[in-house]
């Protein structure tokens, strides 16, 4: 069965204004690459500027050109400011890849650290709200406004010492699927993107006796993404599954 995400073309990236969070490693990294590499201007958003500086020299090396942005995505304050510096720069948005999340811990609910919990709940949910609803403006500014959300096969197999991350990303999927409902009427998509097990450091920490050879890289995906970024990827409110090569 050949692979619906496949056969897109991505030139049409080609001056497009994209946002990423968590832009500086892993899949946010290769994400804001193939995005950069395909004409789009990226604006990468992480939490140490050198890291954003490294990413930057990456994007010149491939003809890229981005923005970069230092903010913790738990400063509330500062995500307001970004859709308001982005709306009054460019006057829109075309895509966001919602990519930004944490672990957690993975232990039994009764043993998690409240602080813990609370960072799982800020960056993997409320984050995420608050990047839509400071977006959303530029977005409907858009004439084809794409959202992905970095999700997982973990919101919906739930297992034991998994509970901050699955809960977190159960979460926000019912809240992407919210913001479908919303919008369905405009030019904005939202969909979900669940890449499964890859040669990540999340992965790495969540699995830690586990070959990382046998895995694969973060760059595998990163087309499949930049493919529902595009203005011709129409689907709204699907989840695709790297894993199965299709959407669930």
């Amino acid at each position: 069965m050949s692979d619906p995400l496949a056969t897109f073309d991505l030139s049409p990236l080609g001056g497009r204004i994209a946002l990423v969070t968590g832009a500086t490693r892993g899949i946010g990294e290769q994400i804001a690459l193939e995005l950069g590499r395909h004409g789009a201007h990226v604006i990468a958003v992480g939490r140490k500027i050198e890291d954003l500086e490294a990413l930057d020299d990456k994007l010149k090396a491939i003809g890229g050109e981005g923005t970069l942005v230092p903010l913790d995505l738990t400063d509330g304050q500062g995500i307001d400011r970004l859709g308001a510096s982005i709306f009054e720069r460019w006057g829109k948005l075309d895509v966001f890849v919602g990519n930004a999340g944490v672990l957690g811990r993975i232990s039994p609910l009764a043993h998690i650290p409240a602080k813990v919990w609370q960072e799982a709940i800020d960056v993997n949910l409320t984050a995420n709200w608050r990047l839509i609803r400071t977006l959303d403006p530029a977005l409907r500014r858009s004439d084809a406004a794409r959202c992905v959300f970095i999700t997982s096969g973990a919101a919906t197999k739930l297992r034991a010492n998994w509970g901050a991350y699955s809960i977190s990303k159960a979460a926000l999927n019912a809240l992407v699927q919210t913001y479908v409902a919303e919008t369905g009427s405009t030019a904005i998509r939202a969909n979900l993107f669940s890449p499964g097990p890859l040669r990540t450091r999340m992965r790495a920490a969540a699995v830690p006796g586990e070959d990382p050879n046998t895995l694969e890289p973060p760059e595998a995906v990163a087309p499949l993404v930049a493919a529902m970024c595009v203005p011709a990827f129409t689907e709204n409110g699907v989840t695709y599954a790297f894993t199965e090569r299709g959407f669930v």
